[in-house]
């Protein structure tokens, strides 16, 4: 299916999808032992009203499974959604470098991507810094990662094992790949948070690329539950 590459090195891939707009519709007809086999006017109306008045059960009946390939401050931020998500039925399956040793991939910032300290907040980022100063921040921060490589590859080939000669590579910047699999509902409920003006800008990009991938299957269904 579709992917969205988003950020240096990362992308949002749609891997599977159950149901249609017409899913939660069904889910809630199922009260009076109804269904629709094609979604109608009167299938929309309703479809409306459930998300007006707040009732997201039925929207737990149609799924989509995504695979993220995003930084770990990214993944962490994601994970948020997935702790304590019974109501939006989540399940996470990450890559692990206790069995792997791909080359890793780091996020780097490009010169003109650094952002400043915002003014009146103790999270969140600011304006972007100068191209001046960050063409500096962008050559450190590299060359802090292929030292790091150079001490990750070292304790490898020296036999350390991969679940501790991870200790090397610094963490945060450090691509990981995940399936995320999850209900209409879940999807909605991330996306009405990262995607809001204040989230981090980096999980903006994925929450954008999530968003493009779950109209294009759940069209009615995104523009009413986001409203």
């Amino acid at each position: 299916m579709k992917k969205i590459d988003v950020l240096d090195k990362g992308y949002v891939r749609l891997v599977d999808v159950m149901g249609t707009d017409l899913s939660p519709v069904n889910a809630a007809r199922v009260s009076y032992a109804k269904e629709s086999k094609e979604f109608t006017e009167k299938d929309e109306k309703l479809l409306k009203f459930l998300a007006r008045e707040g009732h997201t059960s039925p929207f737990r009946h149609a799924f989509m499974q995504f695979e993220v390939y995003a930084p770990l401050m990214v993944a962490r931020q994601w994970w948020k959604y997935v702790v304590g998500s019974d109501h939006t039925m989540d399940s996470w399956n990450e890559s692990s470098r206790r069995y792997i040793t791909e080359e890793p991939e780091f996020y780097v910032p490009q010169a003109d991507e650094w952002r400043s300290t915002p003014d009146n907040s103790k999270q969140g980022s600011g304006e972007p810094i100068s191209i001046v100063h960050g063409t500096g921040f962008t050559d450190y921060l590299m060359a802090s990662i292929e030292e790091a490589e150079r001490a990750y590859k070292i304790a490898l080939d020296a036999g350390i094992c991969a679940e501790q000669a991870r200790l090397f590579l610094p963490a945060y910047g450090m691509y990981v790949r995940w399936y995320w699999s999850t209900s209409l509902q879940g999807v909605c409920h991330f996306l009405s948070q990262r995607l809001e003006h204040d989230a981090q800008k980096e999980i903006q990009d994925y929450a954008k690329a999530v968003l493009e991938l779950a109209k294009e299957q759940f069209p009615i269904s995104l523009e009413n539950l986001l409203k």
